[in-house]
């Protein structure tokens, strides 16, 4: 069914004017401003919105429009299946309305608009809906299976063009947030050196690996390494607020294992349903003892002078997020001699696709010997990296120079 008195050159003008090659050298927000006013002309509607996805709200968020500029204004939301742009975001298919009433629509702003008749489709990216692109008429006028089509592919545009958009964003934060979590530089203390790496394993460029080192007022040095399941920017963020969290506890408990039981009741409370599995050692003043408890995480390695390498016999308690809050937590006390060299990693550096992570370990303890933290931290990455890693990398190694007395 076709517009009253259009024929093919018609439609392929309507086609060319909603798909026009030129759209895509624009910026999103002036992608979606001149899409709306191009939909509008072209399907002669007084009124073009998009309302985008709010994943983790499940909720369409307002966020361009042409008649309706009010509901983006007010920030207007409307929880996916509820009214008419709900209803499409959840069916998945088009949906249009030959006569609004207060039953099909729930935003006052469509209903004092006015409009007598409501056309929407449904924006997809990558398969999944992540938007509704509706326009809508004054006048009673039908919407035909041409608008519908015609739609729908401005829709297609839209839902691409706001995906990248998005990507981009997110990376762009993400990067921002890692680098502001990741130490700069790390402390400049007596007794030890200090060095270490973070390499992303996706495209996003950032995820849920940390470390951090911190002196304490009581003398002792905070070591942590840690990793967030998941990857991109909702990772990270969860990681920071466990990172702050833990300076935090660590400043009010002497050991690390009541540290990390305070840490698993926040996720608990406040973070449910994400899982991360950190260490937390706490060297003494005089760098002669290492106290430390795992969090589900891998057993660190320790390579004394003149020695092999070899992991730490510390007791893994189960990672943070999962498990009984009422299961008490373990800490342990090592030696850590003059000389020797300490590393905590993520699993990234150990892990292929095919093997037992037990092989990588092996791996990195043939590969670790004593000596200064950058040339270890360097030594390490050359050996056991690989250019295709699928997770992110967190490496830390702590050298003891010598043992000083508070």
């Amino acid at each position: 069914m076709t517009v009253q008195g259009s024929g093919s050159g018609e439609r392929l003008r309507r086609i060319e004017a909603v798909a026009d090659a030129t759209l895509s050298q624009l910026g999103v927000h002036d992608f979606l401003d001149e899409l709306l006013d191009r939909v509008r002309e072209v399907l002669r509607a007084d009124t073009a919105a998009i309302l985008l996805l709010d994943v983790h709200a499940q909720q369409l968020v307002a966020t361009a429009a042409k008649g309706l500029e009010e509901e983006v204004r007010k920030g207007f939301r409307i929880s996916v299946g509820r009214g008419f742009a709900g209803r499409i975001a959840r069916e998945k298919h088009p949906v249009i309305l030959d006569n609004v009433t207060a039953n099909d629509v729930v935003s006052p702003i469509l209903l004092g608009r006015g409009l007598r008749s409501l056309l929407g489709v449904p924006m997809f990216a990558a398969g999944e809906v992540v938007g509704v692109l509706h326009v809508g008429r004054l006048e009673p006028n039908r919407f035909t299976d041409d608008d519908v089509q015609l739609l729908q592919l401005a829709a297609n545009q839209a839902g691409l063009a706001s995906q990248a958009g998005a990507s981009s964003i997110d990376r762009a934060a993400a990067l921002a947030l890692q680098r502001s979590l990741l130490p700069t530089h790390l402390p400049d203390v007596p007794g030890v050196d200090l060095a270490a790496r973070y390499v992303p394993g996706h495209d996003a460029g950032v995820g849920g690996d940390w470390y951090d080192v911190f002196t304490l007022p009581s003398g002792w040095l905070g070591v942590v390494i840690g990793d967030v399941s998941g990857h991109g920017l909702r990772s990270a963020v969860v990681m920071g607020r466990l990172r702050s969290a833990l300076r935090a506890y660590a400043l009010v408990c002497d050991d690390p294992a009541t540290a990390l039981t305070l840490l698993d009741r926040k996720i608990h409370h406040f973070e449910a349903g994400n899982l991360a599995t950190v260490l937390y050692a706490m060297i003494s003043p005089d760098r002669a003892t290492i106290q430390m408890s795992l969090a589900g995480h891998l057993q660190p390695i320790l390579a004394p002078p003149g020695q092999q390498a070899g992991t730490l016999n510390i007791p893994v308690d189960h990672p943070l997020g999962i498990g009984s809050l009422q299961k008490a937590r373990r800490h342990t006390e090592v030696a850590f001699p003059s000389e020797a060299v300490l590393i905590c990693y993520t699993d990234g550096l150990v892990e292929r696709r095919g093997e037992i992570i037990d092989v990588g370990i092996r791996r990195l303890c043939s590969a670790v010997e004593p000596g200064p933290a950058e040339t270890v931290c360097a030594r390490l990455m050359t050996t056991l990296a690989i250019e295709q890693a699928t997770d992110d990398i967190a490496l830390l190694a702590i050298h003891s120079t010598r043992r000083i007395h508070p």
